[in-house]
């Protein structure tokens, strides 16, 4: 067993640690957003916008499996951190193996429901007579492949929370490069359109499930191994697991919610193009909020490891760090969308002078707040590493439920289409405000902690 890892997060100094976890950090986060963007980009030049329109519908119900591997992927994580920071190793061993049962059982279920509802469920999140078609070839093939998704993409987690955040960045790059290759072969050379390229996008993720399976099983590298004794489910571990998870579980959820409301409200105020477009936006967001999510995943190891050290001055310093850091990628990626966002939407898809405008329009509106959303993501984030999910998961739920679904609902009667892309940047700013005062009142309990030792 490789305990290199944990003495680095023991003795190195906290911006140093951070850039060791960030780098491959965001070459991960970035492979892995390419799952998606690598298969609209192919679909939309190579299938067209209505193909392109139909995986948008898809979309939600992709992010609703993700939910499920980061309920237990992102639990078991910030557990497994927690407990290497006590020297518990034996006690993150058995929250491993828990772990990978879960996350077999729920893409089970996940399978199952999933094929039995899908047709209804696709019309629900703005599948049309045009568009449904794609939408079912797609989703059928993908389906069968989530247990590759979730056990690969859940413990791949694990292993950068044991510190081997460069065995994690492997783990996507030989993932997303083989769907990367595969892609066009099967879109273009099979002539397998959507087919093809949920085809290719099921076999990197079976080569990422066999990779970190290895890892845990038979890699010398590996700080904690997965043992068959401690597979076997136990009701302690499991709601050790589910009452961190659910904070970035439910904040999936409520995504898949919101994409789907998004999408009907599209449909009715602007058509299935508007429905395009919103998987072309879709795509840019992804790709900046999960640059600003790598900061998230550098950090939560250190942070969960020091907090279980009980050295909560470094706690600050690490979470201070990764706010500004997010900020700053926050105002790049806000100045780069408002004057160049032809730039990102021609990447996709080149054909459609419609699908150009109301792309571009509703990427500069949806990301007018974006300079304070790397601030939100961040904090929420810390919330969930120290152990409060319950906060971490009110702060997500805000954003992107309480505040959010009321204004698509309401706000594009009066405004249409301008409605439905202004109201998230409205939801963007008030929670903003929101996250701010918990951070405030937060920072105010960690200060006293610093000096008495105990954080409550």
């Amino acid at each position: 067993m490789n305990r290199n890892n944990h003495l680095d997060l023991q003795n190195i100094p906290i911006n140093k640690l951070f850039w060791k976890y960030f780098i491959p950090a965001f070459t991960s986060v970035v492979i892995n957003a390419l799952y998606n963007i690598v298969d609209r980009i192919f679909i939309g030049h190579g299938v067209g916008a209505y193909a392109l329109s139909g995986l948008s519908a898809v979309f939600p119900i992709m992010i609703i499996m993700m939910a499920f591997g980061m309920l237990v992927g992102m639990g078991a994580g910030v557990r497994i951190s927690i407990n290497m920071g006590k020297g518990d190793f034996a006690r993150a061993s058995k929250v491993l193996g828990n772990a990978l049962s879960l996350l077999i059982i729920l893409a089970g279920v996940v399978t199952t429901i999933g094929l039995l509802i899908k047709q209804p469920v696709l019309e629900l999140f703005g599948a049309s007579e045009q568009t449904i078609d794609y939408a079912n070839d797609y989703l059928n093939i993908i389906l069968f492949g989530a247990v590759f998704n979730m056990v690969g993409f859940g413990m791949n987690n694990l292993i950068r929370s044991e510190g081997n955040a460069k065995i994690a960045m492997y783990s996507m790059l030989i993932s997303a490069g083989t769907n990367i290759i595969l892609d066009p072969i099967f879109i273009f050379g099979f002539n397998m359109g959507v087919e093809g390229a949920a085809y290719a996008t099921i076999i990197s993720m079976a080569v990422l499930c066999v990779w970190v399976l290895y890892h845990f099983t038979k890699s010398s590298h590996a700080v904690i191994k997965l043992k068959k004794s401690d597979m076997s489910l136990k009701r302690d571990i499991v709601w050790y697991i589910f009452t961190i998870g659910f904070a970035p579980f439910s904040m999936q959820v409520a995504a898949s919610m919101v994409q789907g409301i998004f999408n009907t409200q599209l449909i009715t105020y602007g058509g299935d193009l508007a429905v395009g477009a919103m998987g072309i936006i879709n795509s840019v967001i992804n790709l900046i909020v999960m640059t600003i999510i790598a900061i998230n995943m550098a950090s939560q190891p250190i942070i969960g490891f020091n907090v279980g050290a009980k050295r909560y001055d470094k706690v600050k310093e690490i979470l201070f760090l990764g706010i500004r850091y997010a900020t700053i990628i926050s105002v790049v990626c806000w100045a780069l969308v408002q004057l160049f966002p032809e730039t990102f939407v021609k990447a996709f898809n080149n054909d459609s002078p419609e699908l150009m405008v109301r792309a571009t329009q509703g990427l500069q509106i949806l990301l007018i707040m974006l300079p304070v959303i790397g601030f939100q993501i961040v904090v929420s984030n810390y919330f969930q590493s120290i152990g409060k999910a319950l906060t971490a998961t009110i702060m997500s739920l805000m954003r992107q439920v309480i505040l959010l679904i009321p204004l698509l609902m309401i706000v594009p009667r009066h405004f249409e289409l301008y409605g439905v892309w202004i109201s998230g940047p409205i939801s963007d700013l008030f929670s903003f405000f929101f996250v701010l005062i918990l951070f405030i009142r937060e920072m105010k309990k960690l200060n006293k902690c610093i000096n008495n030792g105990q954080y409550q």
